[in-house]
């Protein structure tokens, strides 16, 4: 049945549309405010970790992969419903990064936290052509182990090519934010910032673009 996870996603659902970017680490003062007017999401206490955490869901194959199976490459992980309107919206936009900078070793892998039957429909109607990993249950237990809680969806969080998060991004990427987050992770696999000065010089950089129009 599908009732239970209905009540389970919904939680998720609640906040989602927020447009804002959050670092591990960053404070509050550099964050940029919802692009989005919604009620007030819970707060998060629990850190988000400094390296990938490893999760095992079903592909578009139905067959068990780690989203740690890209060895060597910077991730980016897409956090995403089939019935999230943001999240459908960005995948175009993501579609292009994997096409542009995948040769360089950017990696987009979806993670669709949704009924399978909808996200392989989805994903085949819109020609999704990066890896998706597809959970009910299971995909929100992969949420939770990024200890955020409940934010909403889409949340993007980028890694560097030793898989370590650099950044996590809630809300729905901008065409002006991509730049700003392929840029401070190739900074950071060349050895140019550390990950803690990355964030900093990311979230002065997103400060500065344009709001979102309405």
């Amino acid at each position: 049945m599908k009732t239970p996870v209905y009540i389970a996603v919904a939680l998720v659902a609640a906040a989602a549309g927020f447009g804002i970017y959050h670092f591990a680490v960053a404070p509050k003062a550099q964050q940029e405010p919802p692009a989005v007017a919604a009620e007030a999401a819970p707060e998060t206490t629990a850190a988000i970790p400094d390296v990938l955490p490893d999760f095992t869901l079903n592909d578009i194959d139905n067959q068990p992969r780690s989203i740690r199976s890209w060895e060597g490459k910077s991730m980016i992980v897409n956090f995403w419903a089939t019935w999230c309107a943001p999240c459908r919206r960005e995948i175009p936009l993501l579609k292009k990064v994997q096409a542009d900078h995948g040769a360089e070793g950017f990696q987009i892998v979806g993670v669709a936290v949704d009924f399978r039957e909808d996200v392989l429909k989805y994903a085949k109607d819109i020609g999704i052509d990066y890896p998706v990993l597809i959970g009910e249950q299971e995909g929100l237990d992969a949420v939770n182990k990024f200890g955020q809680g409940s934010l909403g969806f889409p949340f993007t969080v980028f890694t560097d090519n030793q898989q370590r998060i650099v950044m996590f991004h809630l809300g729905e990427i901008r065409p002006e934010q991509v730049e700003v987050f392929l840029g401070t992770v190739r900074k950071v696999n060349s050895g140019e910032l550390t990950i803690a000065a990355a964030r900093t010089v990311a979230a002065e950089q997103l400060q500065k673009l344009a709001p979102p129009a309405e």
